[in-house]
């Protein structure tokens, strides 16, 4: 408790608890993308449920992974070498993540744009998409999402309780905007072809990221803002045109 006192009295503290805060909800929007795309394949009365449960489980693992820091920095260690380059736990759970990402959002944009098989790959992922299959894929990027998470808050802060109150404020955000955001994505078809594009984009930065290859994340985040900028105002030109077409009385 003492030390808990002594962390809200210091500015430092504060701060760190912002920024981290500020990093643990736009890491978040990666899992929130992927939450929301998987859910709109499920029938419109069990989507809310998963959503909460996906992200439920997210707020879970994170905070378990929480209490197992010291087995976390640990994961960074190089299992193996290959061609130069060390690879970790960290990394082949990365590359792993990555590839499924991949895999994933290059499945969805094929169903999304092959005209051929288009109603019977619709017909077959409804029966084939359950709702335990969607919370099995969430669970298994949850664990990517949350391993990437928890590593940026321990190189942040050293400080436990400050992790901790980061991770809830933005599993708590998340919880909050994965209803509209996968309203807005069922709503507007377009932005579900952006969206896979994100994942696309996401996934192949994790495995870039496992090879050893940085990818500043903030080239990312540029690239997805400007991507949805123009999707914005595209929408709004198609929103015109359509009230032009209509015939004034």
């Amino acid at each position: 408790m003492q030390d808990i006192m002594l962390l809200i009295q210091d500015p430092t503290a504060w701060i760190a608890l912002i920024t981290l805060i500020v990093m643990e909800v736009v890491l978040g929007i990666d899992n929130l993308i992927f939450i929301s795309i998987l859910t709109n394949k499920l029938p419109a009365e069990t989507r809310e449920k998963a959503r909460r449960i996906g992200i439920g489980l997210a707020l879970v693992m994170r905070l378990g992974l929480l209490g197992t820091v010291a087995w976390i920095v640990q994961l960074t260690a190089p299992v193996f070498e290959l061609f130069g380059h060390g690879y970790s736990w960290k990394d082949m759970i990365l590359i792993a993540g990555g590839l499924f990402l991949v895999w994933k959002a290059t499945k969805e944009i094929h169903h999304n744009v092959d005209p051929q098989d288009h109603e019977e790959d619709f017909i077959a992922n409804s029966a084939t998409t359950t709702f335990a299959s969607a919370i099995g894929q969430i669970l298994l990027l949850d664990l990517v999402f949350s391993i990437d998470s928890i590593i940026t808050a321990v190189g942040m802060t050293p400080h436990l309780p400050i992790m901790i109150v980061a991770v809830v404020f933005a599993v708590t955000v998340m919880l909050v905007a994965s209803g509209p955001l996968a309203r807005f994505i069922e709503k507007n078809p377009t932005i579900v072809m952006l969206a896979l594009g994100f994942l696309l984009m996401i996934g192949t930065t994790l495995i870039a990221e496992g090879a050893g290859f940085h990818v500043p994340k903030g080239y990312i985040y540029a690239a997805m803002a400007f991507s949805a900028l123009v999707e914005v105002l595209n929408m709004f030109s198609r929103r015109k045109r359509q009230k032009d077409k209509i015939p004034k009385h």
